[in-house]
């Protein structure tokens, strides 16, 4: 079927983080005119064999304990075969209500408070929160920038494994760069943790949104060596836009560490799928659910164009990154920040109160960082133009650099 991601649904009335609590995180009225760009989900519906399974369950009516049936864990395991010429071991596959929590219970079992735990910076920022909050120690290989590229800093990484950290959470595809890794790099990062005796926690959440043809690899695929040393978590919660069912799948190193890891949530009686993340989580990983994935990289893809094309053009001030997997831009605004002698805080102020656009702050990716913040395009086109080509941002920064801006239009479709 043909997926229409232009069309425009209101998310406002049905209890959706990114709309109900712009309040919490903005500081403004929940009924701001302000354009929420920031946590990612997406404003698209999902997959339609994922809608169909989930109705079809409805209809029953009857929503009592879920017997998880093999076909579960084997359509996981085919779509990794399939995709990624991976095929993990049923007897290490595990199901979690998140990758977040996995991430949380993984620290909680497997270190001590005052642990060291090893991150790469910039950063999803959950993986500074579930160490800290727990009383770990972060700490941090931060990469190397430069004229808005990022690279690994190897030396650092084996400095910092120097150190004795209880993992590597590692981000792969990387948010907020959307950084796809390459085999070498993965196989020079797997071997270090290996020759530390340091175990790789790999959050691959986004591996279903690569972009332009990249190539999403496992890191448990890399060698034999490195599979033992690596925990492996994903979901369709990201591609597909299911977070909200609070459903994972994590590959185990060995059958010890996941007998712990089920223990622990079978100690609080979470261990079994909802109704409806069973199914969703089945229908996403179906040929079906790779149709729906072919139309939406694209979308996103115009979409990430777009918003190049948009500043390279009209304010270079703020120039975005070029993602190679997830609907996330990374925006290096300092120039702007250097023309109006912003500081972060005042960058962040400005993009609500001005440009009335919501976004994440860069300083939650990486602590200290000034100068830049982060943008989720998987919206309508037409929520973009309104926040970019002939809304909001526009709106006033076009007065104070006197650009012709008022009726850009795109040329991508």
């Amino acid at each position: 079927m043909k997926y229409n991601f232009d069309e425009i649904i209101d998310r406002k009335n049905n209890h959706s983080v990114k709309y109900c609590e712009i309040d919490k995180k903005f500081g403004v009225d929940k009924d701001s005119d302000i354009i929420p760009l920031w946590i990612a989900d997406m404003d698209f519906k999902t997959a339609q064999p994922i809608i169909d399974a989930i109705q079809k369950k409805a209809e029953h009516g009857i929503f009592g304990y879920v017997y998880r049936p093999d076909e579960y864990f084997e359509s996981f395991i085919n779509w990794q075969k399939r995709r990624y010429n991976w095929e993990p071991k049923k007897e290490l596959v595990s199901f979690s209500i998140g990758v977040v929590p996995t991430l949380g219970s993984l620290v909680q079992i497997f270190s001590k408070p005052n642990d060291k735990i090893l991150i790469q910076t910039p950063v999803y920022s959950e993986f500074y929160d579930i160490n800290e909050d727990n009383k770990r120690i972060v700490i941090e290989n931060r990469f190397i920038e430069k004229d808005g590229k990022y690279s690994l800093d190897l030396v650092d990484l084996e400095n910092k494994l120097k150190e004795k950290p209880k993992f590597l959470i590692f981000c792969n595809p990387h948010n907020p760069l959307g950084k796809v890794w390459t085999y070498d790099e993965l196989k020079a990062i797997g071997n270090l943790c290996i020759k530390y005796g340091v175990t790789v926690i790999s959050d691959e959440i986004h591996s279903d949104l690569t972009l332009w043809d990249n190539q999403h690899i496992p890191m448990a695929s890399v060698s034999e060596e490195i599979r033992k040393n690596t925990i492996t978590c994903t979901s369709t919660g990201k591609a597909f836009n299911v977070a909200g069912l609070q459903c994972a799948t994590i590959v185990f190193n060995n059958l010890e560490t996941k007998e712990k890891f089920y223990r622990f949530w079978k100690d609080l009686e979470v261990h079994r799928n909802n109704p409806f993340n069973l199914v969703a989580t089945m229908a996403a990983y179906s040929d079906e659910g790779e149709e729906y994935l072919k139309q939406l990289i694209e979308y996103l893809q115009n979409n990430i164009l777009f918003l190049n094309d948009f500043f390279k053009k009209y304010i270079p001030e703020i120039k975005p990154n070029v993602p190679q997997a997830t609907y996330l831009v990374w925006l290096d605004c300092r120039k702007l920040c250097e023309k109006f002698g912003f500081n972060q805080k005042q960058l962040e102020k400005f993009m609500i109160k001005e440009a009335k656009i919501g976004l994440n702050s860069g300083q939650s990716f990486q602590k200290g960082l000034e100068g830049f913040m982060r943008l989720n395009t998987a919206c309508p086109r037409s929520i973009l133009e309104k926040a970019f080509g002939n809304g909001n941002l526009a709106d006033f920064l076009f007065s104070l650099f006197k650009y012709p801006l008022k009726n850009f239009k795109h040329k991508y479709n």
